[in-house]
């Protein structure tokens, strides 16, 4: 059994053919499935996902490229929506310093304040991290030593890009690191695959799955939309990496996820 632990299935590359992609994922073994927002309107989309569906689970939230949207009580608005009996987490959150669609102020400010949501609501957190690292890091690690009785497992950095050291660093600190399709694909001879580093130097039950759906899709369909159903390609390389079966791959991650969202 798996868990995608982060799959954005409101988009509309799923509109047509829904009902068929939680019936392939369900098919190859991927049982539950974490919807994340992106602002207000895709978070309550997620929520009502859950709503229709028992395997789908919600996280709510405001990313970084619409941290611009989060004015007046919008995450007043977001708190209240993490009451939800199916939200699971506050995100997707975090900092974007690669396109800046938002003001890097700004995208700390919100950032800051949802990991304030996420501890009052003692909830874990969804982090969006793309060339942003020293400020990501520092806002968080201000977070937790702020004296705030906080979740044991805080969180999980999604689509995780840094190295070794870093992911060390904030497994002590109780996260997660999630491991996308890119894991898949081919070394460049100028550019290694830094994930191949991270998954062997770190320890399975420090590790989720995700698809990042519709994005990231893996190889051998990179290229076309990703979906849920590819989550198994992804433990299969991840068996290779480590040398150990996929079976243990598929427990251990989706023994990971069940503790990190409590489902």
């Amino acid at each position: 059994m798996f868990v995608d632990s982060h799959c954005h299935l409101f988009f509309e590359d799923y509109q047509n053919d829904f009902e068929d992609v939680l019936k392939k994922a369900n098919e190859v073994g991927v049982k539950s499935i974490v919807v994340p927002g992106t602002d207000m309107e895709t978070s309550k989309e997620a929520v009502s996902l859950s709503e229709k569906y028992d395997c789908i689970f919600a996280a709510v939230g405001f990313h970084p490229h619409d941290a611009k949207k989060a004015e007046g009580n919008a995450l007043d608005d977001i708190e209240k929506l993490s009451f939800h009996e199916k939200v699971v987490a506050i995100g997707e959150i975090g900092l974007d310093y690669h396109y800046d669609f938002s003001p890097r102020e700004k995208q700390c400010e919100v950032f800051s304040a949802q990991i304030e949501i996420a501890q009052r609501r003692n909830l874990p957190i969804i982090i969006h991290e793309r060339e942003s690292r020293e400020d990501v890091l520092s806002i968080i690690e201000k977070k937790i030593s702020n004296g705030v009785t906080w979740r044991h497992k805080k969180g999980v950095f999604h689509c995780f890009a840094g190295d070794t050291t870093m992911a060390k660093k904030v497994i002590e600190w109780g996260f997660y690191i999630s491991i996308p399709g890119p894991i898949t694909f081919p070394e460049k001879p100028n550019k290694p695959n830094s994930m191949l580093d991270v998954v062997k130097n770190i320890s399975m039950e420090n590790i989720l799955l995700e698809t990042d759906s519709p994005f990231l899709t893996p190889v051998p369909f990179r290229g076309k939309r990703n979906e849920p159903s590819n989550i198994p390609l992804i433990a299969k390389k991840i068996s290779e990496i480590k040398n150990i079966s996929i079976e243990e791959v598929a427990t251990q991650s989706t023994n990971a996820a069940k503790t990190l969202f409590n489902i």
